[in-house]
């Protein structure tokens, strides 16, 4: 059970994120090797075509791969599958809100400092529902397969909560360092909160609906958001 269990973990990991993860550190190796990091920039999603239908349609394509990473891992696990509560969205409003306020203002610092491409969240011709149905993808997959699938199979395997919390937190960090080296830094600490959650209460949709918030925001409103004068 134990040689199934890690070479699951290992085909899970390989398929989803840990492939995302060693491209990102690749991107970032790339970019550093290029000019520093303030000088670049980095686009969240790309725009799949100028046409606004058919962008729709291949940007909810690509985002169908998030959440059936998400469905396999859950499926994997053989848990229930439970709808989110009022309390759950409540939570993960608490949780948008103490993880993304302390992150704009580190990554404003990170850009200022050159550790941090300058992103922008979208460019799709559709931006509003290509922005929400990206953000509940990104959500879903990242969550359940980063935390709630990793920490409960590491957890299977005899690892130590703290082992399990740092795993999974140091993988969140990999696959955003295409942004440069404060979003893994940053992503790290997002993970060890998350991951510390999910050990504590075995509940997933505060942080599904959590980081949705995060990310809807993120790509609606800053946009919308007039930063030259912080030289960004």
């Amino acid at each position: 059970m134990t040689r199934r269990l890690k070479l699951e973990i290992v085909l899970v990991l390989a398929v989803t994120f840990g492939t995302a993860g060693l491209r990102a550190a690749l991107r970032l190796v790339d970019s550093l090797l290029q000019a520093p990091l303030n000088q670049q920039s980095t686009t969240i999603h790309d725009a799949a075509s100028s046409i606004p239908w058919l962008d729709l349609a291949l940007q909810a394509t690509s985002a169908l791969t998030l959440l059936a990473w998400g469905g396999l891992a859950w499926f994997l696990l053989d848990q229930r599958w439970r709808w989110p509560s009022w309390a759950d969205l409540w939570r993960g409003a608490g949780f948008a809100a103490l993880i993304g306020l302390p992150g704009l203002a580190f990554y404003i610092a990170a850009v200022h400092l050159g550790l941090s491409k300058v992103v922008v969240p979208t460019t799709a011709a559709v931006q509003i529902p290509t922005s929400l149905l990206w953000s509940f993808a990104n959500g879903f997959g990242e969550e359940i397969v980063v935390v709630m699938y990793l920490l409960t199979r590491l957890k299977q395997l005899g690892w130590k909560p703290w082992q399990a919390i740092a795993a999974s937190a140091v993988l969140r960090g990999s696959y955003h360092l295409y942004q440069g080296v404060s979003a893994g830094f940053g992503n790290i600490v997002m993970g060890v909160i998350f991951a510390w959650y999910f050990h504590k209460t075995g509940r997933v949709w505060p942080l599904i609906l959590a980081h949705f918030f995060i990310d809807a925001v993120a790509f609606i409103a800053y946009p919308l958001l007039d930063l030259s004068w912080l030289g960004i």
